[in-house]
């Protein structure tokens, strides 16, 4: 089967890689000129556990599973990582009971690694810390997101893929049993192939508008949520992930850590009407509010703007947060064709796992993203 990937993120890559090594022809339709330029070279680099999402979620699926499949990969392809833990802390006693139910759903959701903490046991861990609880997760690491794009590049090089740089995809249309693919670009035109995945993250809305006979109701609004970072000026303060308890949209501004050794805080949230990626000086001051109530040493004069993702949200302020959706044939009838929409946060710890839940779409298999598969093949 030839299939054509929208999009050269890590979803994309992830899904890519393995639709080729399964033996497919793989295309990647990118519209610009490098991998990861989107979304996945604006995260925080966190391999996520996967505790926060609802009970039977694609979210809380795929993460928990793919979690368990990116770090086997890394070990195995030598991309650097670290499982440095977490702490989500509680600074009040109704933020102590919203991480308890987080460790309850973390259990449902077949975490492993949780252990709920009083406040001077987090403290001894971590002596710059204030809280009066904390929820451990050991499972929880970092990534260089680069280095593992770059390897799902080469495996679906080396698999006979390849990657289209600097080609839009401007319409989908039903070709007999396939797709004809109209693309722009340099040097526009027209192909077709048997199967087609979008994976264009922010663009993924306006590749469904332009797909003939997609269903339009099927296609999501499409919500921009922004998270800035600020940089910290000195040495690193902790040696874990520090997050607040969860706030509307997003998990709080946070601290993590980088490969290089680096301490940055966010993201925030901040929804806006139109991609826009300059960090607002500015925001600094509810930065220093809203870390101080957890780490109240935090000196002046020591967040620097860094830089900002958007999030390619399906609900907005005040709607409870939406799931993936992976709109799949079974769903929408159309053979040959999956849509995925909203794929924003756990997606880099996901990558692996979704992309064994699309070739299954593709291919017909029924695959419920189970925790415990943890093959990476």
């Amino acid at each position: 089967m030839q299939i054509l990937v929208i999009g050269a993120g890590v979803v994309g890559l992830a899904i890519a890689r393995t639709a080729a090594k399964a033996g497919h022809d793989v295309i990647v339709a990118e519209a610009t000129s490098a991998i990861g330029s989107g979304i996945s070279s604006r995260n925080s680099e966190v391999i996520h556990a996967g505790m926060y999402y609802p009970t039977g979620s694609l979210r809380a699926r795929h993460c928990v599973r793919g979690r368990r499949m990116l770090y086997e990969y890394c070990a195995t392809h030598g991309i650097p990582h670290r499982k440095c833990g977490k702490l989500i802390v509680a600074v009040t006693e109704p933020e102590a009971a919203k991480i308890a139910a987080i460790a309850a759903q973390g259990r449902i959701n077949d975490v492993e690694g949780l252990t709920l903490i009083d406040g001077a046991a987090a403290m001894a861990m971590e002596p710059e810390l204030e809280c009066v609880s904390a929820l451990v997760s050991s499972e929880t690491g970092i990534i260089d997101s680069h280095a593992y794009m770059l390897a799902l590049r080469g495996e679906l090089e080396d698999a006979g893929g390849m990657i289209a740089f600097g080609t839009p995809v401007q319409r989908l249309t039903p070709q007999g049993s396939g797709w004809r693919v109209t693309f722009g670009g340099r040097e526009p035109g027209e192909f077709d192939v048997d199967a087609v995945v979008n994976s264009a993250g922010l663009g993924a809305q306006a590749i469904g508008r332009a797909t003939d006979s997609y269903p339009q109701d099927r296609v999501p609004r499409l919500v921009l949520a922004k998270g800035n970072y600020f940089s910290f000026a000195k040495r690193p303060a902790f040696s874990r992930l520090i997050y607040p308890a969860p706030v509307e949209g997003g998990l709080g501004v946070h601290v993590t850590l980088d490969m290089a050794g680096r301490m940055r805080f966010g993201p925030d949230v901040q929804w806006i009407d139109c991609e826009d990626y300059d960090v607002d000086p500015g925001r600094a001051a509810s930065f220093y509010a809203s870390i101080r109530r957890y780490f109240p040493a935090l000196p002046d004069d020591t967040l620097v703007p860094d830089y900002c993702g958007v999030r390619p949200k399906l609900t907005g302020p005040g709607e409870p947060a939406a799931d993936f959706l992976i709109d799949a044939p079974r769903d929408h009838g159309l053979p040959g064709l999956v849509m995925l929409f909203g794929i924003e946060s756990p997606g880099l710890t996901s990558s692996l796992s979704l992309g064994r839940k699309v070739l299954g779409a593709l291919s017909g298999d029924v695959d419920t993203g189970s925790p415990s598969d943890n093959a990476t093949s």
